[in-house]
């Protein structure tokens, strides 16, 4: 991933972003030491690092003594594996949420991304320019409690379809999808002309009729089920 702190694309999306960070405290985690170099002299990411890490086993102590807000994690480490990092991360910092950037697309590792039940997927090569770019609004996602795996990925996982989701109202197919490109609920009820509460009240009928224990869940589920 190539990563310019200076271009005016990037700055112009962290100046977006800085509101999202606040508050929180992040981790990065990143096999490419330039890229690395490349996040932590960005002021408003190094404003909530509590440490960067190119290895598995040093993400994860930082992680279990930190418990940061967000750890932000390639699959490509210098060593170790991102994804079996963000799989433990969850056992011992169960509040952090997890995006992964992957540089391999392709089905295998994006199944077993979900495996980890791993809070946004985005791939390296459709990060994307500006505010619209996967980038963004990955970050976006993640720092509003939502899930972010977008439709690239959603495909590239190439699940069938099952009959998991018959017992969906075509309202809370509409939610669930809405759900899989992180939007918030706030976001869906605007698009779908209904209060917050209404979409409140679909989101836990679909965790609910699938029988998940949350959002992520939920999405991932979906994925799975071929939507």
């Amino acid at each position: 991933m190539e990563f310019n702190p200076k271009s005016e694309t990037i700055q112009g999306v962290l100046q977006e972003s800085r509101s999202l960070w606040a508050g929180t405290t992040s981790v990065v985690a990143m096999g490419d030491l330039l890229t690395l170099g490349a996040f932590s002299m960005v002021p408003p990411i190094t404003n909530t690092l509590v440490g960067t890490f190119s290895t598995e086993r040093e993400a994860l102590a930082a992680c279990k003594e930190k418990q940061p807000g967000l750890l932000y994690v390639t699959e490509s480490l210098e060593q170790g594996y991102g994804i079996h990092l963000a799989n433990k991360v969850n056992q011992v910092s169960p509040k952090t949420r997890v995006l992964l950037s992957l540089h391999r697309e392709n089905q295998e590792v994006v199944r077993e991304a979900l495996d980890a039940h791993i809070d946004g997927i985005a791939f390296v090569s459709s990060i994307g320019k500006g505010i619209k770019g996967d980038f963004f609004q990955s970050l976006s996602a993640i720092a509003n409690g939502s899930s972010y795996y977008p439709k690239d990925v959603r495909e590239m996982a190439g699940f069938q379809k099952s009959q998991i989701l018959n017992n969906l109202s075509g309202r809370e197919i509409e939610v669930l999808e809405a759900l899989c490109r992180g939007m918030n609920n706030k976001d869906i009820a605007a698009s779908m002309v209904v209060s917050p509460e209404t979409v409140k009240t679909h989101v836990s009928t679909i965790i609910s009729k699938l029988g998940v224990k949350d959002r992520t869940q939920a999405v991932i589920t979906s994925i799975r089920a071929g939507m």
